[in-house]
Formats: structure tokens, sequence, C-alpha cells
């Protein structure tokens, strides 16, 4: 029997006020497309709703750049609806049990923002494989890294608990 594809979730990132993708954005993807690259076979799964004022999805947008990267269209699983994280890991873990998924996952993100979705996944059940993030920064000045790096530290208990409360809440109503 054929091994299932390994799902990489990519965590996506704001776009520009044009649908353009960002540097956080590029460098994300290349990351994960890096990895997937490396490995056969996977299912990419970049997740990210609705970008204003553009009105695209950042899913979508991953899945274009993925498809223009080579990657089979049958290789990538969009979940363009979640949007911020803690909605991205829901929503993601929603579409691998739909799809019958047990194995392991591979998480893909900014170096500063891998840990809280990391954590996030272990909390969902999953066995979590860490895509290695990208190799420079995404904000190119020192204070802009070091706001995404404390906004982090504030935003990793607030989702894990959160998350807890949701589900707390799916166990009491048998989800």
């Amino acid at each position: 029997m054929p091994q299932p594809p390994l799902p990489i979730v990519i965590f996506g990132a704001r776009l520009q006020p044009d649908g353009a993708p960002g540097r956080t954005l590029w460098l994300r993807l290349s990351a994960a497309h890096a990895f997937g690259a490396a490995r056969a076979p996977v299912l990419y799964m970049p997740t990210g709703g609705l970008s204003r004022p553009s009105g695209l999805r950042e899913g979508d947008v991953m899945a274009t750049m993925l498809e223009a990267a080579g990657v089979p269209p049958d290789a990538v699983l969009v979940e363009g609806t979640a949007p911020d994280t803690l909605a991205s890991v829901i929503a993601c873990t929603r579409l691998l049990r739909q799809r019958g998924y047990k194995g392991a996952v591979a998480v893909a993100s900014s170096a500063y923002h891998l840990p809280r979705c990391l954590v996030l996944m272990r909390m969902m059940g999953w066995q979590v494989m860490r895509v290695p993030p990208p190799s420079v920064s995404a904000a190119r000045r020192w204070h802009k890294r070091w706001f995404w790096r404390v906004r982090e530290v504030a935003a990793l208990p607030w989702d894990v608990l959160l998350l807890g409360c949701h589900l707390l809440r799916a166990g009491r109503d048998g989800d």
C-alpha cells in the first residue's frame, strides 16, 4: 500500500494591498517548497483567508505560486478560510481528519512564528515536523524583528488558552 503524502502546512502572511505576496510569504513558501522537494510524496497545505484590501486569499495566492514552481495541482490542498494562526490550525486539522489522515504533519512558517504553530498543532494531536524556517529574517529592520518576536510572546499563551477552550467545547459537544 502506498504511503500517504506528508502534509506540509504553510502558514500564510499578509498580502500586499494589490494582492502580491510580501517578503514574509515568499520566504515561508520557499522554505516549504525546498523541504517538500526533498521528500516524496507531499501534500502542500497553504493556509490563510481573505487579505484586505486586495480581496484575495493568502492560501490561494500560495497555491498559485506553488503551481508556478512546478507543483502539480493535486499535490496542493488549500485552506483559504482562516483569518489567523489559531483558525488555520483548527481548519487544517479538520481538513486532514476529513481525509482520514493520521500521520505526522510538517509545519512551515517564519522562525519567530514557528514555535506557536508547532505548539498549537501538537495540541490538536499531531506529531509535528519542523520545516527549517527561512535563513533570512522576514523583517529587514531590527525594531520590526523585535516587534514580531514580542508579539509572539503574547500570542502564544493566548492562543493556547483559546485552543484549550475550543478542545474542551469540542469534547463536550462530542466533536
